[in-house]
Order: C-alpha cells, then sequence, then structure tokens
C-alpha cells in the first residue's frame, strides 16, 4: 500500500516587509489583501498543527499543489524552500507552483529555482538558472511505488484582479505523451496543478484559461487521480477518461483558519493499492472542524478508479 498525502495553499506568513519598489505592481493589492483579510485567516499555528498531524499518518510521499507564497517576493520564495526542508526529503514531496508563486512576471523562475529538488523529475541533477524558462521542464514524472506522481505547472502571472492559469500547447502535448507511456507500463498515474480543470470550477478570473485542454488529454491518455488547490474548498469531481470517469480532488487551505467564510485547513490522505485487475483507492480527509479543537478524521470515503479495460 501506498499513501499519498495532499495538502495545498499555504500562502506561508507572516508576510515579509516589501521594499516599496517591490510593490509598485500588482503586489501591491496583493499586499494590501494579506494586511486587511488574509493575515487574520490565515495566522496562528493552524498549519504547523495540520502537519504536525499529517506526519503522524507517516504517508510515503507528500504531494503540495501550489500557492506556498502569497505575493512572491524573494523573501517569501526562500522561507517557503525552508518550510519545505521542514516537512520532508525532496525525494518524498512533490510541489507544483500556484498563480500566487507566478505573482509577478518572473516570479515563477525564481521559485523553480529556490524549489528545484521539490519540483523535477526522477534523476534530474542541474537545477535551472532563474532565466531558464521554468516550462521547459514540465510536466515532470516521479515513480514510487507503483505511483507516478505528475507534476503540471498552471502558474502563470496575470494582471491585477486575476488569479488564472494555463497550461500551454507545449506542455498539454508532452503530458498526453507521459501519462500514455506510464499508462503502459500499468502504472497508477496522480496529476498534480495547481488550478482544477473541470468545468464551472471557480470564477472567470479565476479559471484555468485552457481546462478543456487538459480535459482533451485526459479524455484521450488516462489517469486514475487528479489533485488540485486553488479554490480552498474540499471538493470531489470527475472528468472523462477513457475507461471512466477520472477522480478530481480538491483541497482546501492548509492555513485556513476554523470559523472563516472558506472550510477549514484539512489535508487528504489517500491509500492506494494494486488490485486483481486495477486499483483500490480509499481517501481520508482530515483537519480542523470548530476553533479550539485538535485536527481529526472528518470523512472517509472509497475512491472509484476508473479500469484499464
Amino acid at each position: 500500500m501506498f499513501k499519498l498525502a495532499h495538502l495545498s495553499d499555504p500562502h506561508l506568513g507572516p508576510l515579509p516587509d516589501p521594499k516599496l519598489l517591490q510593490l509598485f505592481s500588482k503586489r501591491i493589492l496583493g499586499y494590501l489583501n494579506w494586511q486587511r483579510h488574509r493575515s487574520r485567516i490565515m495566522g496562528g499555528n493552524t498549519l504547523d498543527l495540520l502537519i504536525e498531524d499529517l506526519k503522524s499518518q507517516a504517508p510515503d510521499h507528500i504531494a503540495v499543489t501550489g500557492d506556498l507564497v502569497n505575493i512572491a517576493l524573494p523573501l517569501e520564495i526562500s522561507g517557503a524552500r525552508t518550510w519545505l526542508e521542514e516537512i520532508g526529503q525532496p525525494e518524498n514531496v512533490s510541489v507544483v507552483p500556484g498563480n500566487h508563486d507566478a505573482y509577478v512576471p518572473g516570479a515563477v523562475r525564481k521559485a523553480r529555482a529556490a524549489w528545484w529538488p521539490y519540483m523535477c523529475g526522477d534523476g534530474a541533477s542541474v537545477a535551472p538558472s532563474e532565466k531558464t524558462r521554468s516550462e521547459a521542464t514540465f510536466p515532470y514524472v516521479r515513480k514510487r511505488d507503483g505511483v507516478a506522481l505528475v507534476g503540471v505547472t498552471t502558474g502563470r502571472a496575470s494582471g491585477p484582479w486575476f488569479a488564472t492559469g494555463r497550461v500551454g500547447s507545449k506542455q498539454s502535448r508532452r503530458l498526453r505523451q507521459l501519462l500514455e507511456e506510464l499508462g503502459r507500463e500499468g502504472l497508477f498515474r496522480v496529476v498534480m496543478l495547481h488550478h482544477p480543470p473541470f468545468k464551472q470550477a471557480t470564477h472567470w478570473h479565476k479559471r484555468l484559461s485552457d481546462a478543456s485542454r487538459v480535459r482533451a488529454v485526459v479524455k484521450r491518455a488516462g489517469a486514475e487521480l487528479v489533485l488540485h488547490g486553488h479554490t480552498h474548498i474540499d471538493s470531489f469531481e470527475t472528468i472523462e477518461g477513457p475507461n471512466g470517469p477520472v477522480p478530481v480532488v480538491g483541497v482546501p487551505s492548509a492555513t485556513s483558519a476554523p470559523g472563516g467564510k472558506k472550510p477549514a485547513a484539512r489535508y487528504n490522505l489517500f491509500r492506494i493499492e494494486k488490485a486483481e485487475g486495477g486499483w483500490t483507492c480509499a481517501m481520508e480527509e482530515h483537519g480542523f472542524d470548530k476553533q479550539g479543537e485538535p485536527v481529526r478524521l472528518l470523512v472517509e470515503r472509497e475512491v472509484a478508479i476508473p479500469g484499464r479495460g
């Protein structure tokens, strides 16, 4: 059995004091939003308690689906690297970037360089420089005990008041090729991305602009599970696959305190096992229910995995 933990959108704080020049961009909006709203919702020790409970489950691997930072300041990006080192070794933690990690032009390249050991495929050795186009190394693949973790980037810099993402045609073609190859190997394929790919997943200005392209890839090549963040809610949807519906699972922000408008912090734990003729997958949702109470098991469910025909 392979135990895969999934968390997302930690939006690590507190926000470091930015230089005035750094705010002459979209960052000024994010900075004000943090000061007025997010610092209250995402402060305290919520994330620390969630990670402590996650580690007690002894997962074999941890998937982090983006938005590690808030406005992508250099100190945020380096601080996120330190946080990643605290939750696990690079070979046991896989990360994909979100829209906040790509908050302004050039930010996602800096994040890619800083978080490289957590965002590269098996066998990668040379980290890209900040000048290297970040999408050139996506999607990446990591194979662990019959499970293939496929990291896709949707993080792109967008204009003020927008939080859209995009996969792009080149990455989509490569994703299809990889999923087909991994399918022929008989692996359990987990696609990790930040923005959800199903229809009407979020508001227009926060959408994955080419979600139909991702759905077309999965419909043709197949996958066993898709994990995402971005919406800050717990969600369970499906998209069409060649052998049946493919589950698409989202998780609330890992720092969302109980009592807010969005669900409180949570992580999901998947127990994946090879079975006769296919795979089984049991899912547990662990998180906060009420203020002042510890992390607990909230929901258990069996995940229907599409057959290979």
